[in-house]
């Protein structure tokens, strides 16, 4: 199932994109766990994918570089999470393909994330390729980065 036709992908705030991470992302655990360093920052956006008025999807993106990479202006996309009930309707590709757009207008050149292992697929279909070995996240497991110049 695709997604519908009424829908709007907007800037939401660090705390409203929560409403989403926390049952995906962080099911089970204090709602503090939500938090990213640099969700506050000037740089940092957020994006939700809102149907009719409902929140069920979004992302943020942060203004950083990779440790091992060398780009020009990189940003790292972090807690994409699409609520259960509304994921495989094309809902994440949107949102990775608005940041991708509202990346390269504030100039950047460059997008990495740190994927789960379900997750890889999903971003290697919309052309990002896994760079290094994997890794794992105590609590939260196996995870590969993933790179696409833009």
């Amino acid at each position: 199932m695709k997604v519908n036709e009424s829908f709007t992908i907007k800037d939401i705030t660090a705390k409203k994109a929560y409403d989403v991470r926390h049952p995906v992302l962080r099911e089970g655990k204090p709602i503090d766990s939500c938090r990213f360093d640099g969700d506050d920052l000037s740089t940092t956006f957020h994006l939700g994918y809102f149907t009719e008025d409902q929140l069920v999807g979004v992302v943020t993106l942060l203004e950083k570089n990779h440790a091992t990479l060398v780009t020009e202006k990189a940003f790292q996309l972090r807690g994409m999470a699409v609520l259960t009930s509304f994921q495989k309707r094309g809902i994440g590709d949107a949102l990775v393909k608005k940041a991708e757009e509202m990346i390269q207008e504030r100039g950047g050149t460059f997008m990495w994330m740190n994927a789960r292992e379900i997750a890889v697929r999903f971003y290697e279909k919309l052309g990002y390729q896994k760079h290094g070995d994997p890794f794992s996240i105590p609590k939260i497991g196996l995870h590969f980065t993933m790179v696409k110049t833009l």
